[in-house]
């Protein structure tokens, strides 16, 4: 039961008390965006949703425009890229906080499994389909367990190669792991290691 009307209604609740007690450091935020460099506040992208409806993910910006839209959706090398105030939001993971309005309107979960570009979904799309059975979620074990997956991609020889052959079907492991073991208890743990880990900085 926990799974459908249970965990949509306390999904919405929290969501819109999270929204409201973060209100004013949203809006201080989406100030400092607009004011550090040339852009929207909002970066949008389409993910993969509930049963494969796709969705505009939000957060915000953390990098400059590109040059010219090359077409991809992944983008390992552009750490180049990332503004001065983008570092401290992705290190505390306050560009997260818009997909509180995701949460609201329906597209996501506080926990579930992260959202993914339609690119990775077509690796494997047998193992995403399980997984696109229930909404993707803000934070997940995956989330807490590579909190420093910017770190690793930047590391490895072919970021993009490293992430397809061994970063994403680990992450689908964790995520079919939290599917099939699915309960509040849980979600409120993955909350809490998600909030130490943003806390300690790891």
């Amino acid at each position: 039961m926990y799974r459908s009307c249970i965990k949509t209604a306390l999904d919405f609740v929290a969501a819109l008390t999270l929204a409201l007690l973060f209100a004013p450091l949203m809006l201080f935020t989406a100030l400092l965006v607009k004011l550090s460099s040339r852009g929207p506040v909002l970066f949008r992208q389409s993910r993969a949703g509930k049963d494969g409806r796709y969705f505009n993910i939000l957060k915000f910006r953390t990098m400059k425009l590109a040059p010219e839209n090359d077409g991809k959706d992944f983008h390992p090398g552009s750490a180049s890229r990332i503004t001065p105030v983008g570092k401290i939001l992705r290190r505390t993971k306050i560009d997260e906080l818009p997909q509180l309005f995701n949460v609201l309107a329906g597209d996501m979960s506080l926990v579930g499994p992260r959202p993914e570009v339609r690119t990775f979904v077509e690796l494997y799309p047998e193992r995403w389909q399980k997984i696109l059975s229930v909404k993707p979620g803000i934070t997940d074990p995956a989330s807490v367990k590579f909190r420093n997956e910017e770190e690793l991609l930047a590391k490895a020889a072919e970021p993009e190669n490293y992430y397809r052959k061994t970063l994403l079907p680990k992450k689908l492991d964790i995520y079919e792991q939290y599917i099939n073991n699915i309960s509040l208890a849980r979600d409120i743990k993955v909350m809490a290691n998600t909030a130490i880990a943003v806390i300690r900085g790891r």
